[in-house]
């Protein structure tokens, strides 16, 4: 009988610890607040619309995990009468160094739902603007990525945010694990001419694969010494920046592995990557390959391939970059022993038609630049005169 009893015991104790192993305290269930639609720029960067206070006309913001922060435009605030603080904080981009002011406790709706609390800090965007045709009047990161679960759909170019709380990730994907200190850092594997850890900032504001500081390059010697650099310039934060266009063999994020990936070099004259903490970033030519949820309260980051995973990268190099500059697509600063310098451009040449293609809009013109190889026929305008060149783009990968 006393056998019995303790059986029957042991076996309420179970079920009692049983049961209690199956509680636990957890947050409540994400819900969705709002879907908008965005566009993609060159190289992925994604740019949606969004209310300011109480102002009528939507404005245009680049989505940027690489902003710890939230801005505006100084155009935009100026055309829209608000007066922003005194200089107050620095900040620090790969083109410079800017001490900037505030418009705080101000509020922004996308897509019908309301944020409030927040501190834009203003800046020139001018050379964002004239970089993509069209007008740019802030950059949403950190302070607005920060509140929300936030998902990434570029198969239907859908921006959706959720609150913070439990989310059930899809299959298929992989999930990666940033650390996060306003902006996210993670570790990958390169390799070129050797294998090498790569500590990289998770920037899709950046349209770009990626981008190496050349202190990085330098110490790591991962790349092969005969890779061939091809001069172009870049945009970021205080203007625009020389960098140095080439191949390496492979790119690898958690099981996802890249083949013969064009990358970027700079010199970080600012310190933007705190070398040796970070090597550089991966941009938004890399991620828009996968539809992306950020998870920044979780630390959590998601990727699952979508329809873009396999598309070709672009090879093609010509030195030139395009800008709008009233309403005129002009050429930037023209490298030397560049295709362009070679076919006679130069800077400051309007550019009208390519391939006798008349009446292309800027992003026409640069995905023309970079879709195609060989010779290129460029009609440009200089000192008002009309002016033919036959240019001969170069295949990266194949030099």
């Amino acid at each position: 009988m006393i056998r019995l009893l303790l059986i029957g015991l042991t076996l309420q104790l179970a079920c009692v610890f049983s049961a209690k192993a199956q509680e636990e305290f957890v947050d409540p269930p994400s819900t969705l607040l709002t879907t908008v639609h965005f566009e993609q720029f060159i190289g992925g960067v994604i740019v949606f619309r969004a209310l300011l206070d109480d102002f009528k006309d939507s404005l245009s913001f680049i989505l940027d995990t690489g902003s710890g922060g939230i801005s505006l435009d100084s155009t935009t605030v100026a055309s829209l009468n608000l007066k922003p603080g005194a200089p107050e904080k620095m900040i620090r981009g790969i083109g410079g160094i800017r001490k900037v002011g505030f418009l705080k406790e101000r509020r922004l709706t996308i897509g019908g739902y309301e944020i409030d609390s927040l501190n834009f800090h203003i800046i020139d965007y001018d050379v964002l603007t004239s970089l993509y045709g069209r007008k740019i009047d802030g950059i949403v990161g950190y302070s607005v990525l920060s509140r929300f679960i936030v998902k990434l759909d570029y198969d239907k170019q859908e921006l959706s945010l959720y609150t913070r709380g439990v989310f059930k990730y899809p299959k298929g994907g992989y999930l990666l694990r940033p650390y996060i200190r306003m902006l996210p850092y993670l570790r990958t594997g390169i390799n070129d001419a050797r294998k090498r850890n790569f500590n990289y900032l998770f920037d899709i504001g950046a349209g770009l694969t990626v981008l190496f500081s050349e202190d990085f390059i330098n110490d790591s010697t991962f790349l092969k010494s005969r890779r061939k650099r091809y001069l172009k310039q870049g945009e970021g934060l205080g203007g625009r920046v020389d960098m140095y266009l080439t191949v390496m063999k492979s790119l690898r994020l958690g099981p996802y592995r890249f083949k013969n990936v064009p990358v970027n070099i700079f010199s970080d004259d600012y310190n933007v990557t705190s070398y040796p903490s970070l090597g550089g970033l991966i941009g938004n030519e890399i991620f828009r390959r996968f539809n992306v949820i950020l998870n920044y309260d979780k630390q959590q980051f998601y990727l699952m391939p979508n329809q873009f995973f396999n598309a070709p990268f672009d090879y093609a190099y010509s030195g030139i970059e395009l800008y709008l500059i009233n309403g005129v697509a002009v050429t930037g600063k023209i490298p030397e022993d560049s295709p362009a310098a070679k076919a006679g451009l130069k800077e400051g040449d309007e550019i009208i038609a390519i391939n006798n293609k008349f009446g292309m809009t800027l992003d026409d013109l640069k995905q023309a630049l970079l879709a195609t190889y060989g010779k290129v026929k460029i009609i440009y305008r200089r000192n008002g005169e009309l002016q033919t060149a036959t240019m001969n783009v170069i295949n990266i990968l194949r030099k």
